[in-house]
């Protein structure tokens, strides 16, 4: 089973790309025949950035997924932008395989589109097509996503389809995998919004390499409901966002979380959730330290990545060039 998933090098990571994609990474790696991931700075591209900036960010993101628990020696991590296929055969399925339409209706088109206070792209307009790329370019079996990025794979499937009926069979048609708990961690001052690097707001949003302190006065300050029981339900969503986490922070069911805590109050519900996450992430940061100022370090591995990831992309991307009747025949 071929594994892949990407990650955005923009802002810093924080609890929901952990525990949506980054954890799931790490549990697959050992899964995938190989597990591919990308970090995919040419996404990045598609907001306002600074070239400088967009680099430390990837190192940062680099060394995050290291420090996590990604092994090179078990898995494949490169820079989306180093492998030319990507970029070679967004266009491709773009002329052949996608409608204006389909990407009309992406749900993320809109959102961003909407707050851009300056230029909205072309490319952020064909972001999922570049996402369609990312993942059919390895003969992907299984991607690894969070619950927003659902749609975005579903048209990436259909695209695949559409591709294979019109040229025959060339690209496998992914299957997704959203994990069951914390697949939409929430931001703590505006639990009805995910929380996002981008959307949310600084005490909402917990940060990979936030300082305890930091982490515990966020949690501590999140907004919850005038009851006081630990359980979901109708207008709890505040509560519920916290006992998500700690779920999954504790690696057991909500279910369970609600009876642990059936007789406490929310303020010492709330210490015990920040208590779970700053030692939930104290390894992680204490490994980003050892990692982060090696850059040389850091593009070493990529670069190894990247060479395992363009011999299995080239002779895909390859065989759908020549099926399209471009370039020279395939003898």
């Amino acid at each position: 089973m071929r594994i892949f998933s990407g990650i955005q090098p923009t802002g810093r990571k924080h609890l929901g790309n952990y525990i949506g994609a980054i954890r799931q990474y790490v549990h697959l790696q050992d899964e995938g025949d190989p597990a591919i991931y990308c970090v995919v700075d040419l996404h990045a591209t598609t907001i306002a950035y600074e070239p400088a900036e967009l680099r430390r960010q990837l190192y940062d993101t680099t060394a995050i997924l290291l420090a996590s628990g990604l092994d090179p020696a078990r898995c494949i991590l490169f820079r989306q932008s180093d492998i030319p296929q990507h970029t070679e055969l967004t266009w491709m399925l773009a002329a052949t395989a996608t409608a204006h339409g389909d990407l009309n209706r992406m749900t993320q088109f809109k959102e961003k589109s909407a707050v851009q206070r300056e230029l909205v792209s072309a490319g952020l307009f064909f972001y999922p097509v570049l996402m369609a790329a990312d993942i059919l370019a390895y003969g992907t079996d299984l991607v690894p996503v969070g619950d927003d990025q659902r749609q975005h794979l579903e048209l990436a499937r259909e695209i695949a389809s559409k591709f294979n009926s019109r040229f025959s069979d060339t690209f496998i048609v992914p299957e997704g995998r959203i994990p069951d708990v914390g697949a939409r961690i929430m931001d703590l001052q505006n639990p009805d919004k995910k929380m996002s690097t981008t959307a949310s707001t600084e005490a909402g949003t917990i940060f990979v390499l936030d300082e305890p302190k930091a982490i515990e006065k966020k949690i501590k300050s999140a907004v919850t409901d005038s009851g006081s029981e630990v359980r979901r339900g109708e207008g709890k969503a505040g509560i519920s966002n916290l006992i998500e986490i700690l779920a999954v922070v504790k690696g057991v069911s909500m279910e369970r979380i609600e009876t642990e805590f059936a007789d406490s109050r929310y303020g010492d519900f709330k210490t015990a959730v920040a208590q779970a996450v700053v030692e939930y992430l104290a390894p992680v940061q204490a490994k980003y330290a050892e990692l982060r100022d090696d850059e040389a370090e850091l593009e070493a591995i990529l670069a190894d990545g990247a060479a395992k990831a363009s011999a299995i992309a080239a002779p895909i991307v390859a065989a759908a060039r020549d099926k399209m009747g471009l370039g020279r025949p395939v003898a």
